[in-house]
């Protein structure tokens, strides 16, 4: 007997009084298989059928294979499954497994789900996006339409506390379930992501030599399941091994054996993602060896792109993953990590909501009447920026109004059931008889997971378009798919899809009033329509060439070819970058295709903007006056343009100076005595005006704008009367005021004019010879007497020889050492005894 068979009578208990109900269950109690049979004759179920929703395609069609055999009979019959590329239900069938995709195309086509009398959410611990959406509108369902539709979550390791409060208080019933011990192993160390897969395989090893049974290997991704397959193959032990890889990406056949038991004689290794984690059994495993790792996509609401990282499992994951080696007998786990380590472990996964891409979510949602996230109940409700940026995008394909409510275009992509980005380059495509191109590249991004996918590699024939770190180009990649480049499996994938979706593209298409697409394109247009239906997909990452092998993205990101010296795309002058990440300062891309210039300008003219640029320009220094044609922030041509706005000149001109430096600027002598006189008098009466270069860079408009009037660059501005333009900035009861106490010049005794240099505001100086002071007895003052000004004075050459700020004590004091030391090398000069009472000696020039 299974451990869920002793909660049955509860939860049945539960789901006829409440409505509702969470069921834990550890992975192997038989939730999934046991519990939707064991509800079929209860009567509140009335005939309906029982909806059952598996968060991956390989778990949805093994739990339905399972629930068949244990009736005894096929699949199609009592059980049944639907997803995406497969579906198998008859007339019969009361068990409906499903895929996230498809639960959510069934609750927008029939509201009410008047066919099904519950709804089970298996796996629920894993949080995906799908998962989440699902169970709200269906408490949304039951709350506005269908009071008796009961809805079950069921989970291996979630807290049932707060789902059992989103769905009313819902009972709680745990199953204990039934485990075999695990004995558990760490490493010593860390191990760095270049040792990765060495120390896997080396683990593998050495499980393989000290313990029976097969063993289960987790790994990130298809791309670690490869290297490691490859490694594992080189070791001699490896020849009594049959090792099969375990991924979401594989044909049924090759998923098939690997669920199954190996054959006599042989032990088998299964190199598996984190699908194997729950919901599917593999018969056999006694050793699992974790490499403590997951690859979870990251999507940026700041640039809208995802990206593919590397993260360390959770504690929850682990505990799974240890467990598969318990299921039947003792076991054991080797654990990629170190204890430190694994103390450092977040509990739970993070719910797909919080890092995803939201635009299917936020068209779902309109396509339900709920364009505001907050009318429907969340478990976590979606975040707010990256919701945001999901309508953005909506509104930038056509799909809603300004008003947030869906438009004709956007209700057909809806009915599509494919990301919005692809139902919005499907439809474009009707009208330009690309259809069928357009739908098998939407087939090939689905069925892959993108075009730089590691499922891909080894599915190529002849070569790996693509290969290594150079960026896959698309056109090339369908040319593989229709020569029959790819392996027959994957290609019959997508040749399937292909053809549904054209089948779904002809119908909508008509109910809106298109024409049938069957009659627009029968056998698909030539591989260069590829970076055209992309760029309908991915008008934000139309880009254009700087240099080779880097490129300006339509929203303004950088982004760059990993490898430029044989890639054709490196050259191309514009591009769509299909797939690409969002770290550092530019975007690696993955995928693209090369577009011409005439099908943007042909194809994307609502999205062109007519631009009358008038800027400064740095080069020439000078103001600009070009006309551009934008595509986003692309520039696709551009050319100069006479008569600019006077106005818009000035402030490129005021932009421009700011962007130099007052430096740009004539400054004569007069202008800086002037600055440095409006400087000391702030210092002594701060409501004077501030000109220092951050208040007069910042004030440019005021202070200097108006004498700008005509004027285009440096050139012009050598003929501006900065002191002017200072000068404006005061009243005219301050003009006076400057006048009286920041004069410009001292009268000395030999009637000479010695200009004041204000370069210090805080100790205007003079600089005058000694000869031109004699007959002065004090030092000259400014500010009505209260400032002293610093007497540089000089030698008859005009070589500094003291400095002081009390003359009196200079005369009585410094001066005779001054005069035996200057009067023998000029002697025809005067050096009296006592120079306060001496003629000053004939005029000399002043230092102005």
């Amino acid at each position: 007997m299974l451990p869920v068979e002793t909660v049955l009578p509860e939860l049945r208990r539960a789901l006829a009084l409440a409505g509702a109900a969470v069921l834990t269950a550890p992975p192997g109690a038989g939730k999934t298989t046991l519990v939707p049979l064991a509800l079929l004759d209860e009567p509140w179920l009335g005939g309906r059928r029982v909806l059952i929703l598996e968060p991956r395609r390989l778990a949805a069609r093994a739990a339905a294979r399972r629930m068949a055999d244990m009736l005894g009979e096929r699949t199609g019959d009592t059980v049944g499954y639907r997803m995406r590329s497969e579906t198998k239900v008859g007339p019969r069938t009361r068990v409906e497994v499903v895929t996230e995709g498809v639960l959510t195309r069934l609750l927008l086509a029939d509201p009410t789900l008047e066919g099904y009398g519950i709804v089970i959410f298996d796996e629920f611990h894993e949080r995906s996006l799908e998962a989440d959406l699902g169970l709200a509108l269906c408490l949304d369902i039951r709350s506005k339409l269908r009071d008796d539709l009961r809805i079950l979550v069921m989970s291996a390791t979630l807290q049932g506390e707060p789902v059992s409060a989103l769905l009313g208080d819902a009972p709680v019933i745990v199953c204990e379930g039934r485990s075999y011990p695990v004995e558990t192993f760490y490493l010593d160390r860390p191990v760095t992501a270049d040792e990765f897969e060495t120390a896997v395989s080396r683990a593998i090893g050495r499980a393989w030599n000290l313990h029976g049974g097969d063993i289960l290997v987790f790994l990130p991704g298809a791309r670690e399941i490869r290297r490691v397959g490859d490694l594992l193959r080189e070791a001699d032990w490896s020849r009594e091994a049959l090792i099969v890889p375990l991924h979401g990406s594989l044909p049924q056949k090759d998923q098939d054996a690997a669920l199954a038991p190996p054959p006599p004689g042989k032990r088998k290794i299964v190199l598996a993602t984190s699908v194997a984690e729950t919901s599917i059994t593999v018969e056999g495993i006694r050793v699992v060896v974790d490499g403590g790792r997951m690859r979870v996509p990251r999507f940026s609401p700041r640039t809208g792109l995802t990206r593919l990282e590397t993260v360390p499992v959770s504690r929850a994951s682990a505990e799974q993953r240890r467990g598969r080696a318990g299921r039947t007998a003792p076991g054991v786990c080797y654990r990629l990590w170190t204890r430190t380590e694994d103390d450092m472990l977040a509990p739970d996964r993070d719910p797909e909501i919080v890092s995803s891409d939201l635009a299917s979510l936020a068209l779902e949602l309109a396509a339900w009447g709920a364009a505001d996230p907050a009318e429907l109940r969340w478990l976590d409700p979606p975040p707010d920026a990256a919701f945001r940026q999901a309508r953005r995008l909506l509104r930038e394909l056509g799909a809603i109004g300004p008003d947030g409510l869906l438009t004709e275009r956007g209700r057909a992509m809806a009915e599509l059931g494919v990301h919005p980005r692809l139902a919005h380059m499907m439809l474009r495509a009707v009208p330009l008889g690309l259809a069928r191109t357009a739908c098998e590249l939407a087939a090939m991004i689905e069925e892959t997971g993108g075009f730089r996918n590691g499922s891909l590699d080894g599915f190529l024939g002849g070569s790996r378009w693509g290969g290594g770190d150079a960026a896959v180009d698309v056109c090339s990649r369908l040319e593989a798919y229709r020569a029959g480049g790819f392996d027959p499996a994957i290609r019959r994938r997508i040749a399937e899809r292909s053809d549904r979706l054209l089948q779904r593209l002809s119908f909508v298409s008509n109910a809106i009033g298109k024409n049938a697409v069957g009659a627009v394109e029968t056998a698909g247009a030539g591989t260069d329509a590829c970076g055209l239906l992309l760029a309908f997909a991915y008008p934000d990452r139309i880009a254009r060439r700087r240099q080779d092998g880097k490129f300006l993205l339509a929203s303004g990101r950088g982004a760059v070819l990993s490898r430029t010296a044989d890639d054709p795309l490196a050259r191309s002058a514009y591009i769509v970058a299909a797939e690409l990440d969002d770290g550092g300062a530019d975007a690696r891309i993955f995928a693209a295709a090369p577009l011409s210039e005439d099908d943007l300008l042909r194809h994307f003219g609502d999205r062109l903007e007519t631009e009358h640029a008038v800027e400064w320009d740095r080069s020439s220094r000078s103001v600009r006056a070009r006309r551009r044609l934008r595509l986003g922030e692309i520039v696709l041509r551009e050319e100069p343009f006479a008569d600019p706005d006077p106005g818009a000149v000035q402030e490129a001109l005021t932009r421009g100076i700011r962007t130099e430096g007052l430096g740009i600027l004539p400054w004569t002598k007069q202008a800086l005595q002037l600055r440095g006189r409006m400087a000391f008098m702030r210092l002594h009466e701060p409501d004077w005006p501030d000109v220092s270069d951050d208040a007069l860079l910042e004030r440019l408009e005021a202070w200097l704008g108006p004498h700008l009037a005509g004027m285009r660059g440096a050139d012009d501005l050598r003929c501006l009367n900065v002191a002017a333009a200072l000068s404006s900035m005061l009243a005219p009861e301050q003009r006076r005021e400057l006048e009286a106490c920041a004069p410009t010049h001292v009268v000395l005794p030999d009637g000479s004019r010695a200009a004041i240099d204000y370069g210090d505001p805080s100790a205007p100086a003079l600089f005058v010879r000694v000869q031109q002071l004699f007959g002065l007895a004090e030092t000259p003052r400014i500010a009505r007497g209260r400032v002293p000004l610093t007497l540089h004075l000089l030698s008859p050459a005009g070589r500094p020889v003291h400095v002081t700020r009390d003359l009196a004590g200079f005369w009585r004091g410094a001066y005779f050492d001054v005069r035996r030391e200057l009067r023998g090398r000029y002697p025809k000069h005067a050096w009296p005894d006592d120079p306060e009472r001496a003629k000053p000696a004939a005029r000399h020039g002043s230092r102005v």
